[in-house]
């Protein structure tokens, strides 16, 4: 069994889709019920022990400021290519902190502290069998080793959460694919998840840790918002 050992949380983002919530303030920020998204995923992180924390921030980085004010175990890492890149450039810029480590988005809410279980056989990805998932990453899982994904939804299969554990063996290749992918081949629009799951699929042999829908709230939209939480109800999609 591998134990994870630090955590890297993607927090640079926009969260475009949240507006006009996130005009002025980051996504993990947000407070859904009173609480920041954020401060979940810290507060599950540290029941478990784990102390070594790194954030990625970029859009509205000043904002971070008072939550390591709150959070006095976190670092802040800034990613200066928020605006241009997709989130490869976040872990890119996490890049010397990923063995034995956590990657998680910032901007969910973590409702079982056991879904961050920090002991792993081998490296992977939190996930839910699903019946039926539309418009997420799917994934076809054997013997425990995942076989394949899908982004665009299926059947019959494991919905990916951006909750994934890496082995320091694991974190060393995903390192250099990072590098080759950001910086040989100036690959910057792509997921980071992209990189273990297609461009590089054969260098990794990776599993799941299961848990249950309610145990992790992924809020992508204001329509989402505002039902987890009806004090947003005032603002209008669109």
């Amino acid at each position: 069994m591998h134990k994870i050992e630090r955590a890297v949380i993607l927090a640079a983002g926009k969260g475009e889709r949240l507006r006009p919530v996130t005009l002025d303030t980051p996504k993990p920020l947000v407070r859904v019920n009173g609480v920041r998204m954020i401060d979940t995923i810290l507060n599950a992180l540290l029941h478990h022990g784990i102390t070594e924390i790194y954030v990625v921030t970029g859009y509205c980085k000043e904002q971070f400021c008072e939550l390591a004010h709150d959070f006095p175990q976190i670092v802040l890492l800034d990613n200066p290519w928020y605006e241009s890149c997709n989130n490869i450039s976040s872990l890119y810029a996490a890049r010397e902190h990923l063995e034995n480590a956590f990657i998680i988005d910032g901007d969910q809410m973590i409702h079982s502290e056991a879904v961050l279980s920090p002991y792993f056989e081998r490296s992977g990805y939190n996930a839910v069998w699903m019946e039926r998932s539309e418009n997420e990453w799917m994934m076809t899982v054997q013997d425990g080793i995942v076989t394949g994904c899908q982004k665009n939804g299926g059947t019959d299969a494991w919905q990916l959460y951006s909750i994934s554990r890496w082995s320091a063996e694991d974190a060393r290749k995903l390192r250099r694919h990072l590098e080759l992918e950001f910086v040989q081949n100036n690959n910057r629009q792509i997921y980071w998840d992209d990189i273990p799951m297609f461009c590089h699929a054969d260098a990794y042999t990776l599993g799941i840790t299961q848990m249950n829908a309610q145990d992790v709230l992924e809020i992508d939209t204001l329509a989402e918002l505002i039902h987890a939480d009806s004090s947003y109800r005032h603002y209008h999609e669109g």
